[in-house]
């Protein structure tokens, strides 16, 4: 039997179908004859259920007017990494939770033209206390009444584990999440745990984790998050690896060499519409041996690989910004300052050739280069403003991972989703599936049953 299947009959993601396919016919939740109502223990192990914390404050999430308050609101928001060595064992344990859920009818769908407003009791007031309740964002003993504070810091709960602005209200963004049936998110686990089974990652007592579908970074230090930042990472159409490697370095002031896919399309493109456009851009070409060439006697017709290579000076218009932190790997992707800084304020932030621009990242860099006391934050700035190109080595290299989580569990038990941007959960699970078919057939089969043992 493959890995993959076992993982899964393991997890006992497989529930009554029958049951799941009454829950997406009525879309509603309730308990079995003769039970009592859920409670959110059902979903949320009692220790530490997030209906009895304190709700997240609005303004936590609300964009910023600097790096540095982005970054301190986005730690405020909790110290629980996103990535530990439990994290595959808390994934499989809210798997099973949610599994129990779904047998016993899901949640309840809340009509999408439902109006909510405080003070107020409405139509649907319980129908979604009920729904936050089954999730443990609301205690059980809050079941009925209008539209209260208590009710409200229940939605500010929910939106902060899907990753919305804590506010309070019910926004369209808000009830869409409401709406997504408890078996996707079951195989948000499912795709999100196949995943870290197959990720080799060597914890460290400090590394830094990049997940993509939540576009957060994290400096974790001593199993706790002490830095945390926005990043802007790849476009659907130009996704960022998932991949573990080691930080080995900072550049400050970094030139930034075009990768040649952008070279052919983009570069060229610019070229055939403005000869100039080098020259503005502070860009160079380069042949084979960083000698510098006159770009008119290249080809930028776009319809072949560039035997070239463009290089961009450092400086304020530099691409990079002012600080790349080095972290060699297959992809060659990285992770860099940007010249475009107001992208960060953006909640939708899936914008890059596949590189992780990093809010505040004069702040990452000096907790990265703190054991070299030549290079504290006051250094690095004072290093910055000379314009000098410096290579600043790692004297102990830090461990990174780019992961790909739409769905985890923090040690806090706060089980968090996100949306799948690259679309790769579903097509995981069909890979799995098609894997777990085959080695079903194998197994009947006299020439292969060797292959599912």
């Amino acid at each position: 039997m493959s890995k993959r299947h076992a993982v899964i009959i393991a997890m006992g993601l497989i529930v009554s179908a029958s049951a799941l396919a009454q829950t997406e016919t009525t879309g509603q939740a309730g308990p079995k004859a003769g039970t009592s109502s859920a409670t959110p223990s059902g979903t949320v192990p009692a220790t530490a259920n997030p209906a009895h914390a304190a709700a997240p404050k609005a303004a936590a999430a609300a964009p910023a007017s600097t790096a540095e308050s982005r970054s301190a609101a986005a730690l405020a928001l909790t110290h629980e990494p996103t990535y530990d060595e439990g994290t595959a064992q808390r994934i499989k344990d809210a798997a099973l939770s949610y599994s129990d859920l779904a047998v016993r009818g899901g949640w309840p769908t809340i009509p999408a033209d439902a109006r909510f407003a405080p003070g107020v009791q409405g139509t649907n007031d319980d129908l979604l206390r009920k729904r936050l309740i089954l999730a443990g964002d609301l205690a059980a003993e809050k079941a009925s009444g209008a539209f209260d504070q208590d009710l409200a810091d229940g939605v500010k709960r929910f939106q902060a584990r899907h990753g919305l602005a804590p506010t309070g209200t019910m926004t369209p963004r808000t009830l869409a999440a409401m709406n997504v049936t408890v078996q996707k998110r079951i195989r948000q686990l499912e795709a999100s745990l196949e995943r870290l089974e197959n990720t080799n990652f060597s914890f460290g007592p400090r590394y830094v984790v990049v997940n993509i579908p939540a576009a957060f970074a994290e400096a974790v230090e001593n199993d706790v998050v002490v830095r945390r930042y926005r990043v802007i990472v790849g476009k659907t159409e130009k996704p960022s690896p998932t991949l573990t490697a080691q930080i080995t370095g900072v550049v400050l002031n970094p030139t930034w060499t075009v990768p040649s896919s952008i070279a052919k399309t983009e570069i060229s493109a610019h070229m055939r519409k403005d000869p100039t456009y080098l020259s503005r851009m502070h860009m160079e070409v380069l042949d084979g041996h960083d000698n510098p060439i006159d770009p008119h006697s290249v080809d930028w017709s776009g319809t072949h690989t560039p035997n070239f290579t463009v290089r961009q000076q450092n400086g304020t218009f530099n691409a990079l910004g002012a600080v790349k932190i080095d972290m060699p790997n297959s992809y060659s992707v990285y992770m860099h300052d940007t010249n475009q800084r107001n992208l960060f304020s953006d909640d939708y932030r899936f914008d890059s050739h596949g590189c992780s621009r990093v809010d505040n990242v004069r702040d990452l860099a000096a907790w990265l280069l703190k054991d070299q006391p030549k290079w504290s934050r006051a250094a690095i700035d004072a290093e910055i403003a000379t314009g000098q190109h410096q290579e600043v080595a790692m004297a102990r290299k830090v461990p990174v991972a780019w992961i790909y989580l739409t769905a985890w569990m923090t040690r806090d038990q706060s089980i968090q989703f996100r949306s799948d941007v690259y679309s790769q959960d579903e097509q995981l699970l069909e890979a799995t599936a098609e894997e777990a078919a085959f080695f079903s057939n194998a197994g009947n089969h006299p020439l292969t049953a060797h292959m599912a043992q």
